[in-house]
């Protein structure tokens, strides 16, 4: 099932943990942890998302290559300004669990 979400004037984590709820299967009264629910989400308008406090200037995403000084960050105003929906993707990849399943849910959110 596709379910359609208006990101308009919405805050961030809110509609990130929603989404994550929906993606998980844990709506349906069919839920199960270990299998993966089918359960789509359709994002429209993730450019027009609510920032609350100074987000957008304060919060960093950090990447660590695993290397002596090979941290990267980046601010989530550079990448919101870049690609809106990656802002979200990321949000909600921090609520999914984190297992074998981690990688196909997040295939069922989908932006336009």
């Amino acid at each position: 099932m596709i379910h359609e979400i208006d990101a308009t004037n919405q805050s961030l984590g809110r509609l990130a943990s929603k989404i994550a709820l929906i993606l998980r299967g844990k709506m349906s009264p069919k839920f199960e942890s270990h299998i993966l629910s089918g359960e789509r989400v359709m994002v429209l308008n993730a450019g027009k998302i609510k920032f609350t406090g100074r987000k957008l200037e304060q919060k960093r995403y950090f990447h660590y290559s695993g290397y002596p000084g090979g941290l990267r960050t980046i601010k989530v105003k550079d990448v919101f300004e870049k690609n809106p929906s990656e802002v979200l993707r990321r949000a909600v990849l921090g609520m999914l669990p984190k297992n074998r399943l981690r990688k196909e849910m997040i295939k069922n959110l989908q932006f336009r």
